[in-house]
């Protein structure tokens, strides 16, 4: 599957020692799993999460979706361990905590070696060398840690998240230039559906790939806004049509719904219904 294509719509947090809620995360229907060992997890429970995760992880039924670890911090008693941990399992990348520079992915990588890196975005350090992160060679993935961001902001809370525009924007950027995926930060509220709805579709018209989520509640919305809506890809089944037409002909300009569709327009109609295609080849397996 290409890369850019590959949904990442819900990104679903679990708490790596519970065994029960490792054991519900094999049949949501999400792109990728966040396993946690970091602040979903109590100092008492974090020598017993690395076991009872790798035990998870050895047992598999996860399916196609994405599987990734978030340690802790180097800063902490525990990041070196979940690092090497995390060295042995299967899974797809490892998460690290409050990145603020590409030397801190290289420590992790002296553990980890080959296995992708995603960063945690949530501190004004990170957000400032953002580009400088998004360029490391080990890293396929960030994450907006916002909850932490806001804090390090000293932020209050706005529903248009304003305050962090500067932030959010800088990581998209960084992501974008360097062809990695991005997914947006949690929204607490995991009642609202209605808040939750509108700061996906905020995230989407930004340019993030998906979400991250706290709740299995927050499943269906996320996959919704951050999907190909069914307009979207008739849309681009017309824009794609419609170029290929006049390029056969060699005479005209492609127009569609009253707008010309250029060569950028069919790349980007590809890439929809490329998305599309992946989203239902994973329902259906």
């Amino acid at each position: 599957m290409d890369s850019r294509a590959r949904p990442y719509r819900s990104v679903l947090y679990i708490p790596g020692s519970k065994d029960r809620a490792l054991d519900k995360a094999r049949s949501l229907p999400v792109d990728a799993i966040i396993f946690d060992l970091e602040d979903a997890v109590t100092a008492e429970e974090k020598e017993n999460a690395r076991a009872t995760l790798a035990a998870a992880i050895a047992q598999g039924g996860y399916g196609s979706r994405t599987k990734i670890v978030r340690i802790n911090g180097f800063d902490t008693p525990w990041g070196r361990a979940d690092a090497e941990a995390v060295r042995e399992m299967a899974v797809d990348a490892v998460l690290l905590p409050k990145v603020g520079a590409p030397s801190d992915i290289d420590a992790l990588t002296e553990i980890t070696g080959d296995l992708p890196v995603w960063a945690m975005m949530e501190t004004p350090r990170g957000m400032l060398n953002a580009a400088e992160i998004a360029a490391h060679p080990a890293l396929a993935g960030m994450v907006m840690g916002t909850n932490d961001l806001a804090k390090e902001l000293q932020t209050r809370f706005r529903a248009d998240r304003l305050p962090m525009m500067a932030g959010l924007g800088l990581c998209v950027l960084a992501a974008k230039a360097n062809g990695v995926i991005i997914v947006d930060g949690v929204y607490n509220a995991f009642k609202d559906d209605d808040g939750l709805r509108a700061e996906c579709i905020q995230g989407r018209d930004m340019g993030f790939d998906g979400k991250t989520l706290i709740h299995p509640a927050q499943v269906d919305v996320t996959n919704t806004e951050f999907a190909p809506s069914e307009a979207e890809v008739d849309l681009a089944r017309r824009q794609i049509a419609a170029f290929e037409e006049i390029e056969a002909s060699g005479q005209g300009v492609a127009v569609v719904d009253g707008k010309i569709v250029e060569n950028l327009h069919v790349a980007t109609a590809r890439e929809i219904l490329a998305k599309a295609d992946a989203i239902q080849a994973m329902q259906t397996e």
